[in-house]
């Protein structure tokens, strides 16, 4: 497999591996040893949806030095992790929605991991076996909310604050990517997935020390330096090297 993606036509909702821009319908599980059709289905008509549909959205906090800095904080002993609510994901092209406009709102962009097997108590040189691909997204964040509570949960759950997608790439190595936002065209944040503080094998390892990832569930790894505000009418786009580009704009 490499490219794996989702979509929907009427009530039909499935899998599909996307070659040379083709795509490829699964049968099977996507997690398991799936079969793909053999002739190409066409893209029209279809509905692109987040690439997977988890159980567990994690997030991961001030995981990038610099984005660290920016924010005032010290570096982490160890990887700060809270939830954030499945309701908050969309797919690639879908809007993102600004509850509160007189609230500062960021973006963020982030590498995102998929669990495909469940783990439970995994070391970090097994971690790999458990991660089925790894996918772009952002963690959409209202700062006024975050900034006069303890728990960030409320502040970057809102419906529409979970970009993901548009697909999973199954064969790449997540160490030494580039990762960039642009906010209508402007470059706001560039840096490399070498700076994480603890990398992406160490993550899955100590968030399924403390519980179970079950296939499909996601974690997001953090965000580097530049976030910024955004307002309706943008247009944000996470560019991660390997990857297709997540787009979506915001109302």
């Amino acid at each position: 497999m490499a490219a794996i993606g989702r979509f929907q036509k009427g009530e039909d909702i499935f899998h599909a591996k996307i070659v040379d821009g083709e795509l490829f319908r699964l049968h099977g599980d996507v997690f398991g040893s799936p079969t793909f059709d053999k002739k190409p289905t066409p893209f029209k008509g279809l509905r692109t949806l987040t690439p997977v549909a988890p159980s567990k959205v994690i997030a991961v906090g001030l995981n990038y030095a610099d984005h660290a800095r920016e924010s005032g904080k010290p570096l982490p002993k160890e990887p700060l992790i809270w939830f954030k609510a499945p309701t908050s994901l969309i797919p690639d092209g879908a809007k993102i929605e600004i509850p509160f406009p007189d609230h500062r709102t960021d973006f963020e962009a982030e590498l995102t991991i998929v669990i495909g097997r469940r783990a439970r108590n995994v070391t970090p040189a097994a971690a790999a076996r458990y991660i089925f691909g790894y996918t772009a997204a952002q963690d959409i964040s209202d700062r006024t909310i975050q900034n006069a509570e303890s728990q960030w949960a409320r502040a970057k759950s809102f419906d529409t604050f979970t970009p993901l997608g548009p697909y999973v790439e199954t064969k790449i190595d997540p160490h030494n990517l580039s990762i960039q936002l642009f906010q209508n065209g402007q470059l706001r944040q560039n840096s490399n997935t070498n700076q994480l503080i603890f990398n992406c094998h160490q993550l899955v390892s100590f968030i399924s020390t403390n519980l179970t990832l079950l296939p499909g569930d996601i974690i997001l790894t953090g965000t580097p330096s530049g976030v910024g505000p955004i307002v309706s009418g943008d247009r944000m786009e996470v560019r991660i090297q390997g990857l297709a580009p997540l787009v979506n704009a915001v109302k």
